[in-house]
């Protein structure tokens, strides 16, 4: 009302108006300002309102830190995760169930403990030069922050303490402009978030979406407490009778058993990734994208990307030890799939969480860089075959805490828009 009477009474009242706008402005600018664009928006013509909302939201598509639609577009930034202060998980029947028979006393011995001291350092300093290499190819590279997981904690169902913030693709998946945390299924893992929580919030000042999974509560129903798991002919025989450790009591995943290809996201049922996730995932992303489920000859399911890697538009790296059953529909679909070479990793470095297969779980830079170990010359090769050039990274001190380059890692951003290479 104020404003009304300023603007009718002349030189004076627009002289008022201007000085009383100016004090105003100091104080509620940003929000005046956005009152008056969603004011004017809506007064406006149907064609006048396309060209505001155009001029509007493009920046903000175009500013947004966060759009990765693949695994291979231009890779411009990336978390990567942390070894420091790493600590075994407590043997519990869903980290058994994960782990190999001739690990079983080692978790029992140290867990709730630290990893062993100079082999985390080893892993420490790895990983950081992993960080300059990355630096070098120019790419950005953010970091988890350094948390104590040491501390136990307790809820109304479970009591455990931590693990680490090392395998940020486990937690994180990036879909476009979205942030997914995903809850996984290890009650070591409970509160793992956390460690990325700054780095997701600044994600969300700068325009990304960020979007939580339920958190499970892990009680005692999510896992099947008798999973009768002695040898490796139980992996084999639970495994093909489709048995897994944890049930359909509540939804519950691992962001490492999804694996992208523009508006194609396949995924497979696993030791930490239940129907019930992956259901959700599959209502959450609907209708612009659609969730494959897919399957292997696999005694141990748990996270795809080194059983089934897809580096390229209609490029696959095949575990040829854990074949895919669907592996017609991707030839049907003019896929390329490739079988990498047995990894050269010896039988006795320390894989307490993982297979040999790291060797395939690699990070694509773009369509013609691929970071490989620096020690599997085999695998190198092979890509250099395929016209990829690598660039050469040891970390296997590193794998030894469960992971190889795509799984240390988690891509905010490449260079690229959404598509389909799926049909």
């Amino acid at each position: 009302m104020l404003r009304v009477r300023c603007l009718r009474g002349g030189s004076r009242g627009a002289e008022a108006a201007h000085l009383i706008g100016a004090m105003i402005g100091r104080s509620v600018t940003g929000w005046v300002q956005r009152a008056f664009e969603s004011t004017s928006s809506a007064a406006a013509a149907q064609p006048q309102r396309a060209v505001v909302d155009e001029h509007v939201t493009e920046p903000e598509l175009q500013e947004c830190p966060v759009c990765s639609h693949n695994e291979w577009d231009t890779l411009e930034e990336v978390i990567v995760g942390r070894a420091e202060n790493a600590y075994v998980p407590p043997f519990t029947v869903e980290v058994k169930a994960n782990t190999y028979e001739k690990y079983w006393q080692f978790y029992q011995q140290h867990g709730g403990q630290p990893f062993p001291a100079e082999h985390l350092k080893k892993a420490v300093s790895e990983i950081e030069e992993m960080c300059n290499i990355l630096r070098h190819e120019g790419v950005t590279v953010r970091r988890p922050e350094p948390i104590d997981w040491s501390m136990e904690y307790k809820t109304p169902d479970f009591t455990s303490s931590g693990m680490y913030a090392a395998m940020p693709r486990d937690i994180l998946m990036v879909v476009g402009n979205e942030i997914i945390e995903a809850p996984m299924a290890w009650r070591a893992r409970f509160f793992e978030y956390r460690a990325y929580r700054p780095l997701i919030k600044e994600y969300f000042r700068k325009g990304a979406k960020w979007t939580t999974a339920p958190k499970p509560t892990m009680s005692d129903e999510l896992y099947d407490q008798d999973y009768p798991i002695r040898t490796v002919e139980d992996r084999h025989k639970l495994a093909a009778q489709g048995k897994f450790v944890t049930t359909e009591h509540e939804p519950c995943f691992d962001a490492a058993d999804f694996i992208r290809a523009g508006k194609d996201i396949f995924v497979q049922r696993s030791q930490v990734t239940n129907y019930m996730g992956i259901e959700w995932m599959r209502r959450h992303l609907a209708p612009d994208y659609k969730i494959h489920i897919i399957s292997f000859k696999d005694p141990n399911p748990m996270h795809i990307d080194a059983t089934f890697n897809i580096i390229g538009p209609g490029l696959v790296l095949s575990n040829p030890d854990r074949p895919c059953h669907q592996v017609d529909m991707f030839k049907k679909a003019g896929w390329t799939i490739v079988k990498p070479p047995t990894p050269l990793i010896p039988d006795d470095h320390p894989l307490w969480m993982s297979s040999k297969w790291l060797s395939m779980n690699v990070l694509m830079l773009d369509e013609k860089r691929v970071m490989v170990d620096g020690n599997e010359t085999s695998i190198q090769k092979m890509f250099e075959s395929l016209g990829i050039k690598t660039i050469k990274v040891n970390i296997r001190h590193a794998n030894s805490l469960g992971g190889g380059f795509h799984c240390w890692t988690t891509d905010v951003r490449r260079r690229g828009t959404l598509q389909s290479y799926f049909h």
